[in-house]
């Protein structure tokens, strides 16, 4: 026999339901002492926490007030965060993972980021994020090639009208929310930034969020002249809203560009307000590689607003991107963000050397645009030392740059020596070089060197480097004990083929505190020595928050010393990656880990999985 309900639960049950379905409940359930008022909140589902909180604006109950007409009226005030508190649970409560999304952290923002507390508006979240999962299961079955109909009429899955408290046999409800059009029309005004398919982008979509003020647009698969004819209606409707556009598996013609580029601009102006554009995995389909959509230039030559800028793994070739480079150089915009990864641009730059050194009008005055460039990530873009000669020019129109990822290209050591002037120079300015990116370049022990040697002279040093597989070798360590005590706060050498020896001098080369927040010691075969350099670590680097340290063959006996190491620190460590180190077969002393924790959480992340009979080998 299943529990017996509880008279307060039948009571809400029963309130719920007359709410849902259109009774004139909500004026008596307003005037409830505030003890019960309170408690109802908590217990009702979005559809009807919805309704009293609509009932209330009709009639003048606004809840809804600025902060200091609240703090007046202290009830109002306190209802007002039960609304909130309420929009919050039901949102964590059906999207947990969106709450907790398993992303890699960004250990050094976590230690910058302020202990406040969130504003976010949860019932805007909420129905924003409610919208998404209809559209997503709408685009579902309008793929469907027997789907012939409207876009409004597509059915909403039970699981999705019972999660908002909707059950189809309220046939007494004032609305059918088995409809899309329906949703649409009810909580269209809370979407702000959209995620569509192509086969949404319609002349209907637009119909059906005619009371929606997007802001951003994610577009995928966009390949027909019916998509984009549906989508310049959508995007030309909330011209004056939208801030960010991001095209995903597009496949785009320079007809398509200029019609979706000119349906931007906002009415009576010949300009644009998105801040940031985006394109990625997507092709152009064009037959001459020289051709340059004529919307796309006019679109970043007149986006004053514009910040932000990626076209990554678009196939672009070397002429489109130079072609992007120069639209830019001459352009008004403001840009903090240029992404142009993954895409075989090698030469792109090589115009640029010639017109620096032969126009002497060629200064900074004439690229505004890349003035303001705080990032430019150019990683996986076939880029070899020649590019790199032909960087140091572009560079020059770049006096704000922060971060800069040239990864996975091989550059080679010749490269990175004809960088390292320009680090000197970058150094030196007010927003001087503080992120740099070396992944994979093909670089040695003897480049390498000569960098941090370099680097460990700056006046002003890097905040974060990253020279992750790199095939450097034991020798780079005594380098690396001498680059750690020049301030830096997160590095990242993950296999870069230090083994044994390596860990041990830079283990007996640190003789200072550090500043390090985070660092990535992975895969660096190093035995027993990882341990103690971990150790040592801990004992010297206060401020240290996070410590990738797996797949470095370590031994079982390995964690005890590491633990020895936690008791007697002072630090702020919260995160041990010990992953991949085999010791599933070992016994290990639960009570020996139990007092490391931060929040109730583990300190300690330890292997899980079985060991392969095969030994590990992290070889590509």
């Amino acid at each position: 026999m299943g529990e017996v309900p509880s008279l307060f639960t039948l009571c809400m049950d029963a309130i719920r339901k007359e709410i849902v379905q259109g009774n004139d409940l909500l004026p008596y359930i307003y005037g409830l002492p505030s003890d019960l008022f309170d408690g109802l909140l908590m217990h009702l589902p979005p559809l009807a926490l919805q309704m009293i909180q609509e009932e209330m604006l009709l009639n003048n109950w606004d809840d809804h007030e600025s902060a200091s007409d609240c703090i007046k009226n202290r009830r109002k005030r306190k209802r007002y965060l039960n609304f909130e508190t309420a929009w919050r649970t039901l949102y964590k409560s059906r999207w947990p993972s969106l709450v907790q999304q398993n992303q890699p952290v960004n250990w050094l923002a976590k230690q910058d980021a302020a202990n406040c507390e969130l504003t976010d508006d949860w019932q805007q979240m909420y129905w924003e994020t409610h919208l998404q999962n209809c559209l997503d299961g709408a685009a579902e079955v309008a793929l469907l090639p027997s789907f012939d109909g409207c876009i409004g009429e597509l059915e909403i899955s039970d699981v999705i009208t019972k999660s908002i408290g909707y059950e189809v046999h309220m046939n007494h409800s004032t609305c059918d929310y088995s409809k899309l059009s329906t949703h649409c029309q009810k909580f269209g005004l809370y979407a702000r930034f959209l995620r569509l398919q192509n086969v949404l982008c319609t002349a209907e979509i637009c119909h059906l969020f005619r009371n929606s003020k997007l802001q951003g647009l994610e577009l995928r698969w966009i390949k027909s002249k019916e998509h984009v004819e549906g989508l310049c209606e959508l995007l030309n409707q909330n011209s004056e809203s939208l801030t960010s556009l991001k095209f995903i598996h597009c496949k785009l013609s320079s007809t398509f560009v200029d019609a979706i580029c000119d349906s931007l601009c906002i009415k009576g102006l010949q300009t644009h307000g998105i801040q940031h554009f985006s394109i990625k995995t997507s092709s152009f389909l064009e037959t001459n590689p020289l051709s340059f959509p004529v919307g796309l230039a006019s679109f970043l030559a007149s986006g004053r607003s514009l910040s932000s800028l990626s076209f990554c793994d678009d196939c672009l070739g070397q002429k489109f991107a130079k072609m992007v480079f120069n639209t830019l150089l001459d352009a008004s915009a403001r840009l903090t963000i240029l992404d142009l990864s993954e895409n075989n641009i090698s030469g792109w730059l090589s115009h640029l050397k010639w017109r620096s050194s032969s126009c002497s009008q060629f200064s900074l005055e004439t690229s505004k645009s890349l003035q303001s460039l705080r990032v430019l990530n150019l990683r996986g873009n076939n880029l070899c030392k020649d590019d790199v000669d032909s960087l140091k020019y572009a560079l020059v129109h770049m006096p704000n740059l922060e971060i800069l990822d040239i990864s996975d290209n091989p550059i080679e050591d010749d490269g990175i020596r004809s960088l390292i002037p320009c680090f000197v120079e970058m150094s030196e300015r007010h927003f001087h070089l503080a992120d740099l990116k070396l992944e994979n370049c093909d670089l040695s022990c003897n480049g390498v060197s000569q960098l941090l040697e370099v680097l460990s002279t700056l006046s002003k040093p890097l905040n974060s480097l990253s020279i992750r597989d790199n095939d450097l070798g034991s020798k780079v360590g005594a380098s690396l004990a001498k680059y750690l005590g020049t301030g830096i706060q997160a590095l990242d050498i993950e296999d870069i083929g230090l083994g044994s020896s390596g860990f041990l001098k830079v283990q007996k080369e640190i003789i200072m505190e550090l500043k390090l927040v985070y660092i990535n010691i992975s895969k660096n075969r190093g035995g027993i020595e990882t341990a103690k350099f971990v150790s040592k670590l801990i004992s010297c680097a206060p401020e240290l928050i996070a410590i990738d340290a797996g797949y470095n063959f370590m031994p079982v006996e390995s964690l005890s010393d590491i633990c020895s190491a936690l008791k007697v620190a002072k630090g702020k460590l919260e995160h041990l990656d010990l992953t991949g180190n085999a010791w599933c077969d070992q016994s290990i002393d639960a009570a020996m880990l139990a007092g490391f924790q931060i929040n109730g959480k583990p300190i300690l992340v330890l292997p899980s999985m079985p060991p392969s009979n095969a030994p590990y080998d992290d070889d590509p």
